[in-house]
Order: C-alpha cells, then structure tokens, then sequence
C-alpha cells in the first residue's frame, strides 16, 4: 500500500499539469489529490525537520508560527512542549492539506494549535508577535519568498527566533561559512524542483543572514526516494532577532 501511495505522490510531482490563476489555487491544485498521502512521502524526502523544530526554543507562554507548515507534521516535533506554549499557528494557502492538520491537533488535543488559512507575506498572529517563526520547506514554494522573510521579522518579538530548513543551491562563489558546490549541482536543482513550483535559491541563506543574527548553520545532502544516485542539497538556519 505504500508503495501506491508513493506513486500518487509522484504523480501529482511530475506529471498532473498545476493549474490556477494564483498562488493559492496552484497550491490547492498541487497538493489537493496528495494530501492524505502527503506526511509519508515528505519524511523521507524533506530531511532536517524534525532536529531543526527540537533545537529551536519553546518559551513559555509563547507563540510559535509555521509557515507554510501543511498538514501540522511539524509540530509533532514539538509535541512535548505544545502545551507550554500559549498559541502555534500552522499557516497555509491548501485549505486540503490545513484540513489534515486540523484533524491532527484534534486528535492529539492541542487546543492551543490552529490550523489557519493564510498568506506567509502578510499573516500576523492575534496575539500581535510571534517568539518564534518557522519555515519548513515552504520557502522554496513562496513566489514572494522576501517578503515572507521580511513579515516573519515584523512580527517576531524583538530576540525572537526564526526557523528555516530548505532545498538551495550554492552561490558560484559562496561565503567564507558556507559550502562551495559544483556546476552540476548549481544548475541541476532548480529547473529539477520549477516543474513543481519550488524554486530553490542562492539566496535565501545570504538574505537571511542579512536580516538575523545568525545562531545556527548547516548544510547538507539527502538522497531523494526511488532516485538513489542524487542527494538534494539542503540547509538548516536559525537566526535571532536584534
């Protein structure tokens, strides 16, 4: 059964055609046939999570926004610290993926999580500010992905943290901190991943850098289902607000 799970995944990746006049309704048509199969599938492809979510801090009575965050798995990796926290927003544009996770936060009792429909450009929580702001392989799906980094700055309380774990591609010639990748890996990753609307950058590392003190880096590789030979390249970063 998973095996036929993993190729309606893949079918909606590589071959059903993404329609819609926005940026919300190509979400929904995207993600709207995979949603019930969608969690399964992203563990093993979206690598980073579930340590970057246990690293970042839980502050009490705290509000935590996740951006872009689908079907609520990332807030599973947070699941012993939920109830310490006054409110976690999980914003999204697919109202078929927020409706799983709904579901999950009803069903693990996390009365303080919700599920909310809502653009990562602009979105503000009720209470006002945020302590900490996630983004989980969603800023590769943002067309405005500046702005979005720019309102998770806005909004975060000041020494507020931000989250970020993402597929990128290397600048040609990097920063000091940062990997030096090859031609093939500059150029493969980004017209591999356009099919699916997910641009990765060489620039989201360096923005962020430019917006947030810089607390945590690191860079990676993981290999992509049922594609042995290719590792995705993959960063981790955290950053706090001055």
């Amino acid at each position: 059964m998973a095996f036929f799970a993993d190729m309606k995944v893949l079918y909606h990746m590589l071959i059903k055609p993404v329609r819609g006049d926005d940026h919300a309704q190509r979400m929904e048509s995207f993600y709207g046939g995979q949603a019930g199969a969608y969690d399964d599938f992203r563990k093993r492809l979206l690598k980073g999570r579930e340590s970057l979510y246990e690293t970042l801090p839980k502050p009490e009575n705290g509000v935590w926004v996740d951006m872009g965050g689908g079907t609520g798995s990332n807030i599973e990796n947070i699941a012993a610290d939920i109830s310490k926290l006054k409110k976690v927003y999980v914003v999204d544009l697919s109202e078929s993926l927020l409706g799983v996770a709904s579901k999950r936060f009803a069903d693990n009792g996390w009365d303080n999580a919700e599920a909310t429909v809502g653009d990562a450009t602009t979105f503000q929580p009720a209470e006002g500010l945020a302590d900490v702001v996630t983004f989980s392989y969603s800023l590769t799906m943002i067309p405005d992905w500046f702005a979005a980094i720019e309102n998770a700055k806005r909004i975060l309380k000041p020494r507020g943290h931000i989250g970020v774990v993402d597929f990128y591609v290397g600048r040609k010639y990097p920063h000091d901190d940062m990997k030096k990748q090859g031609w093939l890996s500059r150029t493969l990753w980004q017209p591999w991943f356009a099919t699916d609307n997910v641009f990765p950058s060489p620039d989201h590392v360096p923005f962020l850098k430019h917006h947030f003190d810089q607390v945590h880096l690191d860079e990676q590789r993981n290999r992509m289902p049922y594609v042995p030979l290719l590792k995705t390249p993959y960063y981790q970063f955290i950053g706090k607000k001055a």
